[in-house]
């Protein structure tokens, strides 16, 4: 292995791990601001204990993510210093807008969600975790805005004599049509994982014994959790699908390898439901398909034309020219790995409808009070949590990996972009200790949610009641609520 390939599997673990508290972290956010406004609303206990348990192992989730989130920065610099200095001008100012309004905003206002039990009236402090969620949703818009830029670069143009893209138009960058339909999918994803969350748990506490007594109580969480789910996965399909006529339209590569559509259809493309295609990549040899769907999915018409890989090749290979230096994409062929990109997609989209379904059978299964029996409840219990956060996995995968060999699409290619003073030692000392340490968060970060999960939700203790202006003792210490 090259300085290349440590680089790239050091970034793809780095990031893929990073992103399993990602989706979590913000929707968590939302279910449990929603969870405390129901609480305010109607006063029953219920919310405020599921409030509180939940928001627990949100702090735990959220402390891991925010410490693996740290290391993305230093890897820029360290691996991929010719790809920062390409794209520093234009990543500059939305990553610096997210860190000094996006994370300051939700790290401000979680805090005082944490110790502002005793000291806001609970109107307010409903609203400071509202407020962490909007800090989320900024965070996320910023730092898709910077990876949309990647898949369709605009707003910029290129200073030869610097060898660098420079910003032009920010707002351009900001309202780039990749982030228009990129940030409400990845949203409705995270709304997904975290719906799916509660209800794992809530139904694993509810099928111990040694938490019967509040049966309803995680009865009712796990209804809001697949309500929560089923509503986000309808919102992730129909995301997905403007998605999908966006990267057709940007990314044709991209699309034609999600499919393995080799050959270019002017009318009828079918959507391949399983194609088996030669180790080079370049020739299919079965498939399984369904006539005239991928040009629906694609282009929004059963009769619209959807390019084929070989074609894109050689229309590639004359648009970017070849380098017969490069190791890894001689003779101009600019395609991803395509049985990377063709089975991430259908892990991506099977897994999110596999959820979905198993929501909607919960609901059925507890509806007007029933309970499902205990096998139904575990398996869906464990499985759908698993199933939504390995979709977003998948689907982060896709979207790295559809883009390849491109790190920068039609401006810099993966290879260019790798740091020229980096030893193979060097790179390979740095993976194995990232690798080595983010195992060890791994088993920090299980063991911390399995007690306190097995803990339960604490007995109903009502916080006092503050009056607008603050508490009656304002020497009163603030209080760590957990």
């Amino acid at each position: 292995m090259d300085v290349l390939d440590i680089a790239r599997w050091q970034f793809g673990i780095i990031t893929v791990y990073h992103f399993l508290f990602v989706p979590l972290t913000i929707g968590l956010t939302a279910v449990i601001a929603g969870l405390e406004t129901a609480w305010v609303r109607t006063g029953k206990e219920d919310y405020l204990r599921l409030t509180k348990f939940f928001g627990k192992l949100f702090l735990i989730n959220f402390a891991i993510g925010v410490v693996t989130g740290i290391v993305q920065e230093f890897q820029f610099g360290m691996n991929w210093s010719d790809y920062s200095r390409f794209v520093g001008d234009v990543f500059g100012a939305p990553l610096a807008v997210e860190g000094l309004l996006a994370f300051f905003l939700e790290s401000t206002f979680l805090g005082l969600w944490i110790f502002g039990w005793d000291k806001l009236p609970r109107g307010v402090h409903a609203a400071c975790m509202w407020l962490v969620h909007l800090g989320t949703l900024a965070s996320s818009w910023f730092i898709l805005a910077a990876n949309s830029w990647m898949q369709h670069p605009v707003g910029y143009r290129y200073n030869p004599e610097s060898g660098r893209a420079e910003l032009t138009d920010f707002w351009a960058v900001m309202f780039n049509k990749v982030q228009v339909v990129t940030f409400p999918h990845v949203i409705f994803a995270a709304y997904m994982t975290a719906g799916t969350f509660v209800l794992g748990v809530a139904a694993y506490l509810y099928m111990r014994k040694k938490h019967e007594a509040d049966r309803p109580m995680y009865h009712r969480a796990i209804r809001i959790g697949a309500v929560i789910t089923l509503l986000a996965g309808i919102g992730v399909a129909v995301t997905g699908d403007l998605q999908g006529k966006v990267m057709t339209e940007v990314q044709p590569m991209k699309m034609a390898a999600a499919e393995g559509l080799y050959e270019s259809s002017d009318g009828c493309a079918p959507f391949s439901v399983f194609t088996i295609g030669t180790p080079d990549g370049k020739e299919e040899k079965f498939a399984v398909t369904v006539p005239c769907l991928l040009s629906f999915l694609g282009t929004g018409s059963f009769d619209g034309t959807v390019e084929g890989i070989n074609p894109l090749r050689e229309e590639y290979a004359e648009t970017y020219g070849s380098d017969p230096t490069s190791k890894a994409y001689t003779a101009g062929d600019y395609t991803p790995v395509i049985p990377v990109t063709y089975w991430s997609f259908r892990f991506m989209m099977g897994l999110g409808f596999f959820a979905a379904a198993g929501a909607a059978l919960i609901l059925w299964l507890t509806r007007k009070g029933r309970t499902p029996g205990v096998r139904w409840l575990g398996v869906l219990g464990l499985s759908l949590p698993i199933a939504t956060t390995l979709a977003s996995s998948w689907g982060w995968i896709f979207t790295e990996m559809g883009r390849q060999p491109w790190v920068v699409f039609g401006l810099m290619t993966t290879e260019s972009g790798v740091s020229p003073g980096v030893s193979v030692f060097e790179a390979a000392t740095s993976l194995v200790v990232l690798t080595s340490l983010y195992a060890l968060l791994a088993v920090i970060e299980v063991k911390l949610l399995v007690t306190y999960i097995n803990k339960g939700a604490e007995p109903y203790q009502e916080p006092p009641r503050v009056k607008v202006g603050g508490s009656d003792d304002e020497d009163a210490p603030l209080t760590f609520a957990y």
